[in-house]
């Protein structure tokens, strides 16, 4: 599934997307791809019918910067659904736990959970169950990010309760062994995000392409239905068209964005490398 560079596409539910998450909003980006002179629009991405997410994909991590906080949050999710609206791009955010559920019902694009905890509900205060993130309308969850890991037993027990619920998983992993190892769980997504390339000047995509291409064979070897996202460092178009070229079906951007001066211009940029 990661072997050819995926095409610019939009990203439309199936009518069944809401069936497993009866409490989530349309999954629907509602993204058209406006054709090209002498080009016919290309075909739809192929999209996980409870969920509606498409490839490729633009995940937007918006982690718990000050600006990406309450009113911070709403603005960018509005910015990145009209953004991939424009570009004909399946886009998705994970916004912070307590901007969940309003964002989940705010916008019509796929909405994940930063993190969610390995356990079912009860008296876990302080605790994230995947019941809370589907509860909250999201349609998934990242598990393991760098900044808040989780051990391999745990990641793998939180993927099989967000799929008992039919909820999107999006694994972090550091490195190739990693990738491969947590390619077991047979996640959604997988992204690999070598820790000290998050947050700085160079994209992993070109400063460790080995990294990205490494982690994509492991990765089909195990899994071959878990698609590869490429994340830490992407700054622009050309990190990510980078990155498609390595296999990857998507990017996982944080700081580029939720940090910019003017984000609506840098996820214009972004989005024009697919």
């Amino acid at each position: 599934m990661t072997s050819p560079r995926p095409s610019k596409t939009s990203s439309r539910a199936s009518p069944s997307s809401s069936g497993s998450t009866p409490s989530a909003r349309s999954s629907s980006t509602g993204t058209s791809t406006p054709s090209a002179p002498g080009r016919s629009a290309p075909d739809p991405p192929p999209s996980t019918p409870e969920t509606g997410f498409g490839t490729p994909l633009f995940l937007l991590n918006l982690k718990a910067y000050p600006g990406c906080l309450g009113p911070g949050a709403d603005r960018l999710s509005h910015l990145l659904e009209e953004a991939g609206r424009s570009a004909g791009v399946s886009v998705a955010i994970a916004p912070a736990t307590p901007d969940l559920a309003r964002i989940a019902h705010l916008v019509g694009i796929p909405v994940l959970a930063q993190h969610v905890d390995p356990v079912e509900p009860g008296a876990r205060t302080g605790f994230v169950p995947p019941e809370a993130v589907r509860s909250a309308g999201a349609r998934g969850s990242l598990v393991n990010h760098s900044e808040h890991p989780l051990s391999n037993r745990d990641a793998e027990t939180a993927v099989t309760l967000l799929a008992s619920l039919g909820l999107v998983s999006v694994v972090c992993a550091r490195d190739v062994p990693t990738a491969r190892y947590l390619a077991h769980t047979k996640p959604d997504f997988l992204a690999i995000e070598p820790p000290e390339l998050i947050g700085g000047d160079r994209a992993v995509s070109t400063a460790q392409p080995e990294v990205v291409s490494g982690s994509v064979l492991a990765v089909r070897e195990v899994a071959p239905d878990t698609g590869v996202l490429c994340g830490a460092g992407i700054h622009d178009h050309r990190d990510v068209a980078r990155a498609l070229e390595l296999g990857s079906v998507g990017i996982l951007v944080a700081s580029a964005v939720t940090r910019a001066h003017d984000p609506k211009k840098v996820l214009a940029d972004l989005l024009s490398g697919f």
